[in-house]
């Protein structure tokens, strides 16, 4: 079985800004959204590649979307997979630009 190579930036489609992600780079833990086919393997590697640091550890969720109603009917929200990688210590990410 061949490994198929895809660059990093199609695995790492964004980072997520939020109030609960911003407490956990406290702790080295930042959290992204990725391609949903992207695996554990695929999202350490893209990460390193990307923020030149050691990731200790990645953990991914399904989050399905959520099912809206509108006036003509109903809708649905888009349903992501999210990676909250850890970091070796003392290395951090700087996803806001300081």
């Amino acid at each position: 079985m061949v490994a198929i190579h895809k660059p990093a930036h199609d695995i790492i489609l964004k980072p997520v800004v939020s109030e609960k992600s911003y407490a956990l780079s406290d702790r080295g833990q930042y959290t992204f959204v990725v391609a949903p086919n992207a695996n554990k393997v695929q999202i350490k590697q893209a990460i390193e590649e990307i923020f030149k640091v050691k990731v200790t550890n990645v953990n991914t969720l399904n989050r399905a979307g959520k099912r809206q109603r509108t006036r003509t009917g109903f809708g649905q929200c888009v349903s992501q997979k999210r990676a909250i990688v850890t970091v070796a210590e003392g290395q951090s990410i700087d996803i806001f630009g300081n």
